[in-house]
């Protein structure tokens, strides 16, 4: 519920007009229903999670929509002029829009459903989420790039459209310097899109940020290798295996 409260606000801020292929809720139901809309689901969200009882999984939950606010801010601010800067303010805004949500989930089930669970072992499974998460966008950010609009549910390059910069960009730009002037103005004049995806296809910035979700991939897998061989630890491979497969 957290995480479809956040895609509705997500999807007015962004004025997307469509979310995996469906009307968008704001252009469904009107600007002032879906805020409505994703704050009654959060505030739902939020009573459901006091009846837990545990305050301890409360607070690593409520993380989660802090962490969200934090990411959208910071999507929303100007790109740096500073190469290093630039692409760690993309990590830190994926680790919070995205990868935050399924860290704190998977601590939170920890902590609820095995009580004797080591402090280890509870952290263990935060750090496979985090790398789960942070490889599960990445992968996202590849497919803007090089999937049609029928298979991603929203049109190609919207998020050069938005001013976003994702990794296949930031990756390019470390290529062809050109696209740091169109970075800082956030692809705001009239063929500034249309000339990084070109620059984008003739760098190695999907291959890149593919090698980099790669690395998170396989850092969640030695995550999961430090619990005994079980059915569950099975099932969680095969999702972490399946995330990265989407950008194949």
């Amino acid at each position: 519920m957290i995480h479809t409260a956040s895609l509705i606000h997500d999807d007015l801020i962004d004025s997307a007009a469509v979310r995996r292929g469906k009307t968008s809720a704001y252009k469904a139901f009107g600007h002032r229903e879906a805020v409505l809309g994703g704050d009654f689901i959060l505030t739902h969200s939020s009573r459901l999670l006091a009846q837990i009882g545990d305050t301890g999984v409360i607070a690593v939950l409520s993380q989660v929509i802090e962490d969200l606010i934090h990411g959208e801010m910071m999507q929303l601010a100007p790109n740096s002029d500073d190469d290093d800067k630039r692409f760690q303010t993309y990590l830190t805004k994926t680790y919070r829009k995205t990868a935050s949500l399924i860290a704190n989930s998977c601590k939170a089930v920890a902590m609820l459903t095995v009580p004797t669970l080591s402090q280890w072992h509870i952290d263990n499974m935060y750090e496979f989420g985090k790398h789960l998460g942070m490889a599960f966008q990445l992968i996202d950010d590849v497919l803007d790039f090089v999937t049609d609009e029928a298979n991603l549910g929203k049109p190609t390059g919207a998020d050069l459209q938005m001013g976003l910069a994702t990794g296949p960009v930031l990756f390019a730009a470390q290529r062809y310097p050109e696209l740091n002037a169109i970075l800082l103005r956030q692809f705001s004049l009239d063929g500034d899109t249309e000339r990084a995806l070109e620059l984008v296809k003739q760098s190695d910035g999907v291959g890149q940020t593919r090698m980099l979700a790669e690395f998170h991939f396989q850092a969640a897998q030695r995550c999961l290798f430090q619990f005994r061989d079980s059915l569950s630890r099975k099932a969680l491979l095969h999702v972490a295996a399946n995330f990265l497969q989407r950008g194949r």
